[in-house]
């Protein structure tokens, strides 16, 4: 290489000054030739290679998340257990950007759909879904997490490594080859909106389809929508700008007729009495309330306790926990500033072997094995009335 080659060269790769280009000239000249070309490719590589990884990264997230799908046949867009609207919302937000791009996409979950809310956005939405029982029946290899970032819930759940997480959660899990975790977002559905505006979507309905964008269905824009509304209690709680701003964008493309029937269903009667169990039987201290309801069959019974509890005047906090199967189930609920409620029902059980539990500022949950709870394994054990104890003062600030 001549020496004008090198100085150019020299210069096209950084040289900021006269020393920096007569540094690289008597590497140059003073180098092997063939390892002189290879330290040249080398540093081109590392140019291009950088400006590549920082053009990739500097792409909206969801023309990042377009073009991962684009990679892949076919994917299993995977909710958490029981899923809810957000978690559903959320799934069908990816299927719709999946088949804009001729990926095939499975809906899956495990558990079961018990809460009438959650059992009437299916239905009114006509969502098609598929359980899993088992990694087995995972509809791909290439695996969407939505609404949770850790495979949970099934048999090897724990084996699942997913390409994608979309989430607003805390927790450690991460795509292989995508992750947008916001914890400080309301709903997953807001993530997905904003998705849909990177790729310049527009509603079915209106008039000014852009250019390159695809039209969001109507039933899309309702589960959105009533997906962010559900997980922020009507947008009044554990709400960002995001939340807002996506409920406009989704207003002029959705059915109002299906929203209403998604947001009052009819009530079952074990419903009805377990809210109202939880109204008489409270047990109520200062600002806080607590209420054990039982043996229930229906476990999405409880969170919905917790809400009508927090109706109640001069409470701030509540729990409210009951027995299915040999698991206790608790839900948590705060307006007080002074009460993290994920943090507290996780420290409430932090010493109970095989219990689990935590959620948001606003809302927890958590589950505990009941003879785990009574002693069973390294722990000694406490009573329901201890554990109401220490909820109580949990809520109260005392961690001790």
């Amino acid at each position: 290489m001549s020496y004008q080659g090198v100085r150019l060269l020299a210069n096209a790769l950084g040289g900021e000054s006269a020393l920096a280009v007569d540094d690289a000239v008597n590497f140059a000249t003073s180098t092997d030739p063939l390892v002189l070309s290879l330290v040249v490719l080398g540093a081109v590589g590392v140019v291009f290679g950088g400006w590549g990884f920082v053009r990739w990264f500097r792409r909206p997230p969801g023309t990042r998340l377009k073009r991962v799908l684009t990679s892949h046949d076919d994917v299993a867009v995977l909710m958490h257990p029981n899923p809810d609207p957000d978690a559903m919302a959320c799934a069908m937000g990816v299927a719709e950007i999946a088949d804009e791009v001729d990926t095939d996409a499975t809906l899956q979950y495990s558990g079961e759909i018990r809460h009438q809310e959650n059992r009437a956005f299916r239905t009114v939405l006509d969502l098609d879904l598929e359980t899993v029982e088992s990694s087995s029946d995972l509809a791909s290899d290439t695996v969407v997490l939505v609404d949770h970032n850790t495979p949970r819930g099934f048999t090897g759940a724990q084996t699942v490594e997913p390409v994608v997480v979309v989430d607003h959660h805390p927790g450690n899990g991460a795509g292989t080859s995508f992750t947008d975790v916001r914890t400080d977002y309301g709903a997953a559905s807001t993530i997905i909106v904003e998705y849909l505006e990177d790729m310049d979507a527009t509603m079915a309905d209106d008039d000014d389809e852009s250019e390159g964008g695809f039209e969001v269905s109507p039933e899309l824009a309702t589960g959105l929508l009533y997906g962010i509304q559900s997980d922020t209690n009507n947008l009044t709680k554990g709400c960002s700008k995001a939340e807002f701003d996506a409920c406009a964008f989704l207003f002029s493309g959705i059915d109002e007729d299906d929203l209403d029937r998604i947001a009052n269903p009819q009530v079952s009667d074990d419903v009805l009495q377990i809210k109202a169990k939880a109204i008489t039987e409270k047990r109520v201290e200062g600002s806080f309330a607590t209420c054990d309801v039982g043996t229930i069959e229906n476990v999405d019974a409880i969170p919905q306790a917790a809400d009508e509890l927090m109706h109640l005047e001069g409470v701030t906090a509540v729990v409210v926990y009951g027995e299915n199967d040999g698991t206790l189930h608790l839900s948590g609920r705060s307006r007080d500033d002074r009460v993290h409620m994920g943090e507290t029902l996780r420290h409430v059980v932090s010493d109970i072997p095989m219990a689990n539990a935590g959620g948001h500022a606003r809302m927890g949950g958590g589950q505990l094995s009941v003879e785990h709870m009574r002693g069973i394994g390294p722990s000694d054990g406490i009573s329901r009335v201890e554990l109401e104890d220490r909820l109580f003062a949990a809520m109260s600030g005392d961690r001790s």
